[in-house]
């Protein structure tokens, strides 16, 4: 009898699920026709290099590389449209990718086209926690090298929500009460603004996943049966930019949907080879290092999402090497910045230290790697790193991202502490040791501070 009830209970639910999916295509048969009909927000137009705008179905540059048919300004109101599937049509109007562009992408990634992605890589994707929660604006992180790219894309999704989308006040509450709607906005307009601006603003290009499969094995390249079936998408304006990857946000935030590297194959591509080529040094000449029979990226990965530019190192500008070559570091101040203490660096080493132009960005979020762990650190004052009096004392927001955290920790910093209050504090929550690494990651920003937990016993 309770066989029985099982094969009802499955036979429903198949059911129920060949009916949402009926539903899905019935909605997507309208939606052609309407667009067919112009009825839909695709008539509008895609501007050219030079900024002229074009017809919508002048969709091919001089590359030879397809556009999106429909990416100019659109209303708000597109953004509400149905998500496509994780796997798009061949006929979707991308270009297809060339072995030779596959080898070269595996050749950026792993200094050879033999290595593919472990299976922590390919199961990454963008995900949220639940809408109206602590952690409404947070992403869920997994483990391995792509938790990086995840807190890095995440310093930009708080950016977003509490200091750049509109009508919303920027408060810690603001964060916590945000709708699934207001979610996958914010991821659309987050990794299209990165994108964008490792496109150097003049274009971004966007991969996509397809049916069909363009590049077969060689000797010297291994497939993976995901990059070989690759579209690339190619878009001339931010906000079409933005746009596009909303009408395909299941492609980066769908489990099984190999979301993170679909991401940083796109902040490749719209980085473009050259580009990558010029941005990289000696000390640099790929952008994931083998690890625990993973990968990890290095630190070219996430300037690149921080700062559009894939540089090396964390120092300001350029310095000299052990050899005397020329090192690159970062060129100009970012929106979201960087942290970085490890109990095994040392202080000598000046090609190692965060140089101001990471350590004070222009708005108050940073990414921290504390002990070769990535979380993220903000504060809801954005006039913070532009008043020295704000400065003084003020109210920091961490998250980690790691599981047991069900909400973001509230600390307090004080710059201006009595030296015999900060020696108390310091050993109030650590028996027998004296400071704890998210502390030592603060004072590389703010030297002589003393963090208060507000009841949380230090980790990390």
């Amino acid at each position: 009898r309770t066989m029985q009830v099982s094969d009802q209970e499955q036979c429903s639910r198949e059911l129920d699920l060949e009916e949402i999916t009926r539903k899905i295509s019935f909605l997507d048969k309208w939606r052609q026709i309407f667009s067919c009909h112009g009825l839909g927000t695709n008539n509008t137009t895609l501007q050219n290099h030079e900024g002229n705008h074009i017809p919508a179905d002048e969709t091919e540059d001089g590359m030879g590389i397809p556009r999106p048919k429909g990416q100019g300004h659109l209303p708000s109101s597109s953004l509400c449209s149905i998500p496509k599937p994780s796997i798009i049509s061949s006929k979707s109007g991308g270009f297809p990718i060339s072995l030779a562009m596959a080898t070269k992408l595996r050749q950026s990634l792993f200094g050879n086209a033999i290595h593919v992605f472990s299976y922590d890589w390919k199961k990454a994707y963008f995900r949220f926690h639940d809408p109206f929660s602590d952690l409404a604006f947070a992403l869920e992180v997994g483990k391995g090298g792509a938790r990086s790219i995840q807190m890095a894309v995440q310093g930009s999704i708080i950016k977003y929500l509490l200091f750049t989308r509109k009508g919303k006040d920027c408060n810690f509450h603001s964060l916590c009460a945000i709708s699934k709607q207001e979610q996958e906005q914010g991821l659309a307009a987050t990794l299209a603004g990165i994108l964008w601006a490792a496109g150097a603003a003049e274009k971004a290009t966007v991969c996509l996943v397809t049916e069909d499969t363009y590049v077969t094995s060689t000797p010297d390249y291994s497939r993976d049966d995901f990059t070989e079936r690759l579209q690339l998408f190619e878009l001339l304006e931010k906000e079409a930019t933005e746009r596009f990857i909303y009408d395909h946000l299941q492609c980066f935030k769908g489990e099984g949907s190999h979301g993170v590297i679909l991401f940083l194959y796109s902040l490749i591509f719209s980085r473009t080879f050259e580009r990558l080529q010029k941005d990289l040094d000696a000390s640099t000449t790929h952008l994931l290092q083998p690890s625990a029979g993973g990968f990890l990226c290095r630190q070219a990965v996430l300037n690149m999402i921080l700062t559009g530019r894939a540089s090396p190192n964390v120092f300001n500008g350029y310095q000299k090497g052990k050899s005397q070559e020329t090192l690159h570091g970062v060129l100009t101040r970012s929106d979201v910045g960087y942290l970085r203490w490890c109990k095994d660096a040392s202080e000598d080493d000046r090609l190692s230290q965060v140089g101001s132009m990471l350590k004070t960005p222009k708005l108050p979020i940073w990414l921290c790697d504390i002990n070769g762990n990535p979380s993220v650190l903000f504060s809801t004052n954005r006039q913070l790193l532009s008043d020295w009096k704000a400065e003084r004392r003020f109210d920091l927001y961490l998250y980690s991202g790691r599981p047991p955290q069900k909400k973001p920790v509230h600390l307090t910093i004080d710059t201006h502490s009595h030296h015999w209050e900060r020696n108390r504090h310091e050993d109030e929550h650590v028996p027998g040791r004296r400071f704890s690494p998210v502390e030592m990651a603060i004072r590389t920003k703010w030297r002589e501070a003393t963090i208060n937990w507000n009841g949380t016993v230090p980790f990390l």
